[in-house]
């Protein structure tokens, strides 16, 4: 009769060190790579947006919803790149440029108070309207929104292809605790490893 705790390998007349025992020793080892390498695989509890968009209404609606996020214990990473990184210049920075570096910097919005809106721009009315609007509803503004995103941990990173075909500099943005500089590999990397991830 066959003792009910025995292993199977003692049950099957195999000792650990028989050739049955290794055999068996070597798949629970290959099996147990394979559930690590699928646990990696795994997305992790992160938000990734992409942030192209330099209208003040989408870069508020980027950060409401990495704050959305980070109220769920969700990692948030925001990658600002093209027309979106104008909204991270601080207009009271000046750094020397070249020409047409500096023609760049005309033509692009000067921080969070310049940016228009996508609809109802008004001839730059649209913007004003929208902010006394939001302030009568007691809405937050962008500059307070990226406030609370710092605050909360929100990282940024800025697409070091767009600093230099636009010709911004990393002296001219923001001073912000969570922000960096990467290439489009990093931003592939990041959307891989979340949940969820989107442009606006």
């Amino acid at each position: 009769m066959t003792d009910p705790e025995q292993s199977p390998a003692a049950a099957s007349g195999a000792s650990p060190t028989s050739p049955a025992g290794d055999d068996m020793a070597d798949k629970t080892a290959a099996l147990e790579q394979r559930i690590e390498a699928l646990e990696r695989r795994l997305p992790e509890d992160r938000l990734t947006l992409g942030v192209i968009s330099g209208d003040l209404d989408k870069v508020m609606a980027a950060f409401i919803i990495a704050l959305g996020a980070t109220a769920y214990d969700t990692e948030v990473d925001m990658f600002f790149t093209f027309w979106a990184t104008a909204a991270l210049r601080d207009p009271a920075k000046r750094v020397k440029k070249e020409p047409i570096d500096r023609m760049f910097g005309m033509m692009l919005p000067t921080g969070t108070g310049r940016l228009p809106l996508s609809k109802m721009q008004v001839m730059g009315l649209g913007p004003v309207m929208m902010k006394r609007v939001m302030k009568t509803h007691g809405v937050a503004s962008l500059e307070d929104l990226m406030h609370t995103a710092a605050q909360a941990g929100v990282r940024i990173h800025v697409c070091t292809m767009t600093m230099d075909v636009m010709g911004l500099q990393q002296e001219e943005l923001i001073d912000y605790p969570h922000l960096d500089y990467v290439g489009v590999g990093h931003l592939v990397d990041l959307m891989q490893r979340s949940r969820n991830s989107f442009f606006i």
